[in-house]
């Protein structure tokens, strides 16, 4: 019994981390989409940021619905170092894609 894994409630909190991570990126990447619209912005540079920003998004989102697939095992394995940089890397570069939008330059 010392071998077997208790899978307990990790696992759900990786899941529910994932989609709490996915909801909160698709809200800025709409809310960044937004400010372009209400402040009828057409700097080519905001548009293009925004639109940047969306595409990283469905990445961001294809990646963790891999990773949601994965943690349906019974022994679900630890999250490769590709899947952790390229969640980061999408993030970070939204954010920096988003205070490009906001900053106006």
């Amino acid at each position: 019994m010392a071998g077997e894994r208790d899978p307990g409630a990790q696992p759900e909190r990786t899941r529910l981390a994932w989609r709490r991570t996915t909801l909160a990126f698709a809200l800025v990447v709409a809310l960044a989409g937004r400010s372009l619209v209400v402040a009828e912005d057409g700097r080519p540079v905001a548009v293009v940021a925004v639109a940047v920003a969306a595409l990283l998004w469905v990445g961001f989102l294809v990646l963790a619905h891999r990773r949601l697939g994965e943690l349906t095992d019974r022994r679900p394995g630890a999250a490769g170092g590709g899947t952790v940089l390229a969640a980061a890397g999408a993030v970070l570069a939204t954010a920096a894609a988003v205070a490009l939008t906001l900053s106006g330059g």
